[in-house]
């Protein structure tokens, strides 16, 4: 058996899919079960890492774990995102240890080489460093944007482009970074448990195209078919950008700004061929990425701008 944690959410849900595709065990976990479509094979639980209510029931009987929890939500007096963050790592790794659980994998975030994380970057890095010290097996992957119909990041850049015919770029637009099709996001993670040699580890994912921020939303402009006109800024301004963005987007603010700090650095991997030789897997480019996520997009909502 293998357990979903925020099973209601973009990433769970897909792999949720992505496993029974394989007829493979499945627990889906998450606070309010009632949001979880009934599939065959598929077993849902209640269960909060934050309160720790639920978890311990939801683990047992399972060698897999999949831990995909992030608090960006608004947090409450004198708490902040990264203060939930730990906590709800430090719960989840403790009942999955005295469950026996197997194998644990984590979806993070790719670290900058040569700076600091931002805030939202560094809360990842901390659950990851709580999940591999309290289970050996553990495997954490990390991930810069992922190209998706669902990815809050994509959805921000596409957003953007539907609605400003002017895209302001601030300085952070010549930075670079690799991001990488849901699809394969997806893939490393179902295939995990079976790669012996990522036990233990943490492993950058990514696409094959090194891009700078600019050139994703210029690339996505072109491939919607539509006109804009990149407008450079001098400055990074991520306060006022970031609060521009959550109005144009309509994406709460807490959400946004996180997104928005983490585009002041390079984000690109560690060792980029790694990963894709460890678990055979051989990513898209950006722009098929991109031409896939649009499309499924378009499935169940209209895009303004096409």
């Amino acid at each position: 058996m293998e357990l979903v944690t925020g099973a209601t959410g973009y990433v769970g849900g897909k792999l949720i899919e992505r496993l029974l595709a394989e007829s493979r065990g499945v627990r889906a976990m998450a606070r309010n079960p009632d949001l979880l479509e009934p599939r065959e094979g598929v077993e849902t639980m209640r269960g909060d890492v934050l309160s720790g209510e639920g978890v311990r029931a939801a683990l047992d009987g399972c060698e897999v774990a999949y831990y995909l929890v992030h608090s960006m939500e608004a947090a409450g007096p004198g708490e902040d995102f990264s203060t939930r963050d730990r906590r709800a790592a430090e719960n989840f790794a403790s009942d999955a240890r005295e469950a026996g659980v197997r194998r644990v994998v984590y979806l993070g975030g790719i670290a900058p080489a040569e700076a600091p994380p931002s805030p939202h970057l560094a809360s990842r890095l901390e659950v990851e460093r709580i999940l591999l010290e309290s289970a050996p097996q553990a495997t954490a992957l990390r991930a810069s944007i992922l190209i998706g119909a669902g990815s809050s990041s994509f959805r921000m850049l596409v957003r953007l482009v539907e609605r400003l015919r002017l895209l302001p770029l601030p300085a952070w637009r010549t930075n670079r970074t690799q991001p990488i099709a849901e699809r394969d996001a997806i893939e490393f993670l179902a295939r995990t448990p079976a790669v012996a040699a990522a036990a233990g580890r943490s492993l950058d994912i990514a696409g094959p195209d090194v891009i700078t921020y600019g050139a994703m939303v210029e690339q996505i402009a072109e491939l919607m078919g539509v006109g804009r006109t990149p407008v450079s800024l001098g400055a990074s301004l991520t306060p006022a950008a970031s609060a521009l963005v959550s109005a144009v987007t309509e994406q709460p603010l807490e959400l946004v700004r996180p997104l928005m700090e983490s585009l002041e650095h390079e984000l690109l991997p560690r060792d980029a061929s790694e990963a894709p030789l460890m678990y055979g897997i051989r990513s898209l480019p950006f722009d098929r990425a991109v031409e896939r996520a649009l499309a499924r997009w378009e499935v169940a909502e209209k895009l303004g701008a096409r």
